[in-house]
């Protein structure tokens, strides 16, 4: 019963205007949460995305790359959807584009990364 009470307590009062709210004032408010959440969440995802696939798009022979299974190796062959990779001597994977995770740059090592972030 005290549940009940509760919410009778919270319910506008029955009758007059006082207690309404405007639609306008509703869909304002919705647009204003719409508007905060595609600026905090979709705008960086989709900025993080065409950042990637440029840095796919980039990749080219010679470089050395990551994978995202923590391989390193040197990319010796560029296809459509693969790459050739080298990462032993006489050792060459053939291996997916979006498994690239990295392209590092000149006697780069791969764990400066997580000692910058």
């Amino acid at each position: 019963m005290n549940y009940m009470n509760a919410i009778l307590a919270m319910a506008p009062p029955a009758g007059g205007s006082g207690g309404q709210s405007q639609p306008g004032m509703m869909i304002g408010w919705l647009i204003l949460m719409l508007a905060i959440f595609y600026f905090l969440m979709i705008r960086p995802q989709q900025r993080r995305e065409k950042e990637r696939r440029a840095l796919l798009d980039s990749v080219k022979s010679g470089d050395r790359v990551v994978f995202s299974g923590g391989i390193l190796g040197v990319v010796t062959n560029v296809k459509d959807k693969t790459l050739m990779v080298k990462i032993a001597d006489n050792v060459k994977i053939e291996v997916s584009r979006s498994a690239v995770s990295r392209v590092l740059d000149k006697g780069e090592m791969p764990d400066e990364e997580s000692e910058n972030k």
